[in-house]
């Protein structure tokens, strides 16, 4: 790519900010980026841990033992995912792990390919990926031996029907290899997001709710001529209240715009 994936501009934000702003809204429990030794990554949602790999230059399977490991005492699984997804969905985050109680792994198999790095793993696994990377048995898919996989296959995605209604094409494991990859995801239209504002903000400005194409919050705010500051608040499909203009937004999303100020 010629530079750090994380850093990639996408949207008026960063590949890596994107994708783990997308896990975090996937997801209930923390999120962990592991880099490499003293890698430098753009700026990320507070409450996410940065850990190291422990040495440079070992692959996605030793990223996958440390966060495993670090993970062990919160959670019984986790997703796993690459920096390089930005049309990750969080609906396909939680259909991926709706299925962490039946198998060690849950492992998506899209455009005739396994997902590793699009899966959940139980975080039990931390050891066994931490030996395989002694060994140097480096390829992800050397965890899946000898453990319990649950395969799910396109049509097995398809049937979820939160997914399908918004990631029906599975562009959730696009991935940017080459900077032809990146340039043609960069070149798709932004998000399909429901935006309305209420209170003070829709007498104000006369606002009507409204579909706008827009990859953050910040962006969809823009669009509809609300400054996204401290009197400020936005509900993301009802249920998180947040001001972060880098807040990543997906296909479907509904936004609702309200004043913080008393009144509002």
């Amino acid at each position: 790519m010629g530079q750090p994936k994380a850093g990639l501009e996408w949207h008026g934000s960063t590949l890596l900010r994107r994708v783990v702003g997308l896990v975090q809204r996937g997801v209930d429990g923390p999120v962990v980026v592991v880099r490499a030794p003293g890698q430098a990554l753009p700026s990320l949602p507070a409450g996410v841990e940065v850990l190291d790999d422990p040495h440079e230059g070992r692959g996605p399977l030793q990223g996958i033992a440390v966060g495993l490991s670090a993970l062990s005492d919160h959670a019984e699984s986790a997703f796993v995912c690459s920096t390089d997804l930005p049309l990750l969905h969080p609906a396909f985050v939680r259909r991926v792990t709706r299925d962490s109680d039946t198998a060690d792994v849950v492992l998506p198999y899209v455009d005739g390919h396994r997902q590793p790095l699009a899966a959940c793993y139980r975080t039990s696994l931390a050891a066994t990926a931490t030996r395989l990377v002694e060994q140097d048995r480096l390829r992800p898919a050397f965890l899946l031996d000898g453990v319990q996989v649950v395969v799910l296959d396109e049509p097995a995605l398809r049937a979820d029907a939160a997914l399908s209604a918004v990631d029906p094409g599975l562009a959730s494991v696009c991935g940017v290899n080459t900077p032809e990859e990146y340039a043609a995801l960069r070149a798709r239209p932004a998000p399909a997001v429901r935006v309305s504002c209420s209170g003070v903000l829709a007498r104000a400005g006369g606002h009507a709710p409204t579909t706008v194409r827009a990859a953050t919050l910040g962006a969809a705010a823009d669009l509809v001529g609300v400054v996204l500051d401290r009197h400020v608040l936005a509900a993301v499909n009802g249920d998180q209240a947040t001001r972060d203009p880098e807040l990543p937004l997906a296909n479907g999303d509904s936004v609702m715009l309200v004043s913080a100020d008393a009144g509002g």
